[in-house]
């Protein structure tokens, strides 16, 4: 324990950031580092519980008051070698986690939680400043080829492990870069794709092969892969946005959310963007969607000079603290104010967009009803009903659809393999051995479990790793996740 104290002494901070009006002007992070003093401060504050929900609250299982210890004493290697024992990539969850660890602190309970993933993100950038980020070549290789379908953080987290193994892995990627949704799906003011680079080259060095511009059961055939490989990962990702099928879908100014924002970060990249343009310069814009995905389309709005910006969400605005039906550990679905609205949008809660209505094909403007929300009752499900007289037309050039997706592509190669899936559309593979219904093809991340977070995806891509190389050898040193590895730190 680094300062039995601190936890009094201090309280939680967090580091500065760039104004919203200046960090609006370009696509860069925005968010500054810790002094020593604060670094030193905020790590000071981890009481090293008795038992550790943090733990238990990161899906990775960060051995989290450990290198809280090592950061406040200045170990930097051992805090790295701990925070590198179970997570392959915290350069990018330090960045983009909703950090569920900070739900489950028990400084929690009646104080602000530890800022557990800024610390984790001071880390990572350290080791590597220091030079303690180095390649691991496996000492021994297995002969065994491994084929993993998709480079996102699922994707790569299988890939990394199953390296370490020491068998041959080859990344099959359908863009011109590998990071699947971390290259074009999260803006680069979140996440700058040097940092995603960075991280290639070392798996590259470390002897991973990757293939872009590689769209398997396109111009990759399947078939190929199935008889040159011992064993497939499909981490492909859950890929199909969710609709809305309502009047004027049609109409030009209606794109899904990840079209315009793989379109500016192409942008950023300096990369030839494929189709129309979409920009909101000078526009009034409407994002259908409240969540993190609809927050990235708000801040990429903001920064082509959209005239307006209004973020929709069906349900009811959330408390912003715990209620009694969100107890302490538990992920609380609280309030939530991201970066990209503190730079300016307008938020609105229970909320159904009714049509969209244009002129000459394009798109002029949304009809909305406010919803009143009914509780369920013994006859009833849960349901909203409008509230009569709250029809209205709000102005709107563009929308954008961020209300989630619904399950991986099945056209291709998961239809050509005959994979069975679950009732949500997602490929059936147990969580038990990450086997799918065809011999020796694996699916992991949110190709399996749905969509969900990219702490997940890593977790979901570990755990893959571990069980393809106990098919491959029937036996893994792979860390698990049940972390019976502590008692070796």
């Amino acid at each position: 324990m680094g300062k039995p104290t601190g936890f009094i002494e201090f309280t939680r901070e967090l580091p500065n950031k760039r104004a919203p009006q200046e960090r609006v002007k370009d696509y860069k992070e925005f968010v500054e580092r810790f002094s020593d003093q604060k670094l030193n401060e905020q790590s000071g504050r981890c009481m090293n519980c008795g038992v550790p929900f943090c733990h238990n609250g990161c899906p990775l299982g960060n051995i989290i008051p450990e290198f809280n210890d090592a950061v406040y004493n200045n170990n930097w290697e051992e805090a790295y070698e701990l925070l590198s024992v179970t997570n392959n990539f915290p350069e990018f969850t330090g960045r983009i986690c909703p950090a569920p660890c900070e739900s489950a602190c028990v400084l929690g309970i009646n104080q602000p939680a530890i800022t557990i993933e800024e610390i984790e993100k001071h880390i990572i950038e350290i080791a590597f400043e220091k030079g303690f980020v180095q390649p691991k070549n496996p000492n021994l290789r297995t002969g065994k080829k491994i084929a993993v379908i998709g480079s996102g953080p699922a994707g790569l987290a299988t890939a990394a492990q199953l390296n370490y193994a020491g068998h041959h892995v080859t990344v099959f990627e359908r863009d011109d870069a590998p990071g699947g949704l971390l290259r074009y799906g999260i803006p680069d003011f979140k996440l700058e794709k040097w940092v995603i680079d960075r991280r290639i080259q070392l798996m590259e060095q470390e002897g991973i092969t990757f293939k872009c511009n590689s769209h398997v059961g396109v111009n990759i055939s399947i078939d190929d892969i199935m008889n040159d490989y011992h064993a497939v990962v499909i981490a492909a990702g859950s890929t199909i946005p969710r609709d809305l099928d309502i009047p004027g879908r049609d109409l030009e100014g209606v794109y899904f959310a990840m079209d315009f924002l793989k379109q500016q970060n192409k942008r950023v990249s300096n990369k030839e963007v494929a189709g129309k343009d979409i920009l909101t310069t000078g526009q009034d814009v409407v994002v259908i969607g409240g969540g993190d995905t609809g927050s990235d389309c708000v801040g990429t709005s903001n920064r082509q000079g959209a005239n307006s910006v209004t973020q929709l969400e069906l349900m009811p605005k959330p408390p912003v603290s715990r209620t009694d039906v969100m107890p302490w550990p538990t992920y609380p679905m609280t309030l939530k104010t991201s970066s990209s609205h503190e730079e300016g949008v307008s938020r609105e809660w229970a909320v159904l967009t009714k049509r969209f209505i244009g002129e000459n094909g394009k798109l002029t403007g949304i009809e909305l009803v406010d919803l009143a929300w009914k509780a369920s009752t013994p006859d009833k499900p849960a349901r909203f009903e409008e509230i009569e007289g709250t029809t209205r037309i709000i102005p709107c050039q563009k929308a954008f659809l961020a209300m989630g997706f619904l399950h991986p592509q099945h056209k291709g190669f998961i239809q050509d393999l005959g994979l069975e899936l679950d009732a949500r559309g997602n490929v059936l593979a147990n969580e038990s051995d990450y086997n799918t219904s065809v011999h020796k093809v694996f699916a992991a991340g949110d190709t399996r479990r749905g969509q969900s977070l990219v702490v997940w995806a890593i977790s979901e891509g570990r755990e893959c790793a571990r069980k393809v190389d106990e098919y491959l050898m029937g036996a893994s040193s792979l860390e698990s996740k049940d972390k019976s590895y502590l008692i070796n730190i």
